[in-house]
């Protein structure tokens, strides 16, 4: 997945903003007279229309009542919520609901599986460009509903993380998020395991890794940067992926070392 199509707004943005466009163009209603019942501004519904911000639900509303849509622009809003996600990491959720088995490695950040609800919203709102609030508190409330995966499917999926210790001495990481990283690591599904900073290979440095298996024993390989990500099948792809993991994982702490570890950084505060 490149960057090129990260920067492309979601084609229901686009759609519904056209549709908004189409029908108060047809009633004959002015951009100002719609900003100004919805209480957002001119500017904000121009870039709505032209699909670069998302249609929201007020709006949609508001113009539906003004332009006498009879319900067919309030309709689009279960449409458009459906964007939680930024595009770049769409085809890697639909494999993530599929997965048997996940192996995971983070050099910087907690994994999403693992975030408190404050961590999350503090990475999510520092996106730039900046997400209005709306899009803040969806992508939020979308990552805490991935985390049922880690004790609410049968059978159990098998997860193994991964964390590189820099990720853990970020300043959003609080007693909270690290008390939540102890929890998760409770079930016999979980593993979660610390790689110190005196124990990292050359293999840890090269930013996270995430290997999935489906139930058709498909295995895909997930690689993700700052502006390019790579979601692959590629039989060579996944072996190198794997190989680079099993040397991360076989330097990290064991799970019980990890738990101690973790333990200790929480006392330290």
């Amino acid at each position: 997945m490149s960057d090129a199509n990260d920067n492309q707004p979601p084609v229901a943005w686009r759609y519904g903003g056209d549709q908004l466009k189409r029908w108060r163009a047809k009633a004959d209603v002015s951009r100002e007279k719609l900003a100004s019942a919805a209480n957002y501004s001119p500017a904000t519904i121009e870039s709505m229309e032209r699909g670069v911000r998302r249609p929201t639900p007020r709006v949609l509303d508001v113009a539906d009542e003004l332009c006498g849509a009879q319900g067919m622009l309030s309709a689009a809003k279960p449409f458009l919520n459906r964007e939680r996600f930024s595009a770049r990491a769409q085809d890697f959720m639909e494999r993530e609901r599929e997965a048997t088995s996940i192996w995971s490695y983070e050099a910087t950040y907690i994994p999403g599986l693992l975030q408190t609800k404050a961590y999350a919203r503090a990475l999510i709102d520092n996106h730039v460009p900046p997400l209005d609030e709306e899009t803040v508190e969806e992508r939020t409330a979308a990552r805490m509903e991935r985390q049922t995966i880690l004790t609410g499917r049968k059978p159990p999926v098998g997860l193994s993380f991964v964390l590189y210790e820099a990720a853990l001495r970020s300043p959003q990481v609080d007693d909270e998020q690290l008390c939540r990283l102890l929890e998760a690591s409770r079930p016999r599904n979980v593993v979660v395991q610390v790689l110190p900073f005196e124990r990292a290979i050359p293999a840890a440095l090269m930013g996270p890794m995430v290997l999935l298996e489906t139930q058709d024993h498909e295995r895909f390989a997930f690689m993700e940067g700052s502006f390019a990500s790579e979601l692959s099948a590629d039989p060579g792809v996944v072996s190198r992926v794997t190989e680079r993991l099993s040397m991360i994982r076989a330097q990290a702490l064991d799970p019980e070392r990890s738990a101690r570890f973790i333990e200790g950084m929480a006392d330290q505060r």
